[in-house]
């Protein structure tokens, strides 16, 4: 397989960076353009269950901006990393939508050959309400996926 082009999403959560640098040495490794895409939630989807009580285009539109300013300081602030890992090709988009689907057609669209995506291991409630993305990535992605937990301990000299 020749991986030419490989899509990470990201959360801006603390766990973020460990998942770019994953996918920068993957990135680095086969040469390949990598893009770093994060996207907000659409809330459309969950207004059964709710009553806004602000005005949700106004909360969609403030969210998507607030994204866009967090996705330009996250590359600036991973802009060393990417360039000691090899890369010289990293673009960043923020989309809205259904997260997961929003991953899969970015995907097809700019026809990457592998997926770098973290797991935030939900359980409960959290897991009903959202899911997982990354199962449904995994399910349906037109390429390969690579899926990194970002809470396990490196497995460096440890007995498995």
């Amino acid at each position: 397989m020749n991986i030419k082009s490989i899509l990470t999403p990201i959360d801006f959560s603390d766990n973020a960076g460990k998942i770019a640098k994953a996918a920068a040495y993957v990135a680095g490794t086969f040469q390949a353009e990598l893009h770093l895409i994060f996207v907000v939630q659409n809330f459309e989807d969950y207004s059964g269950f709710f009553v806004p009580p602000i005005n949700l285009p106004n909360l969609e539109e403030e969210l998507f901006a607030s994204a866009q300013q967090q996705m330009e300081s996250f590359m600036e602030e991973q802009r060393e990393m990417f360039a000691a890992a090899g890369v010289t090709e990293v673009t960043s988009k923020v989309l809205a939508g259904d997260v997961a689907e929003e991953i899969l057609k970015y995907a097809a669209r700019r026809n990457v050959q592998l997926i770098v995506m973290g797991t935030h291991g939900y359980k409960g409630v959290e897991r009903i309400m959202f899911g997982s993305v990354a199962d449904k990535v995994v399910k349906t992605a037109c390429c390969p996926v690579m899926t990194i937990n970002p809470y396990r301990e490196e497995c460096e000299d440890k007995a498995v």
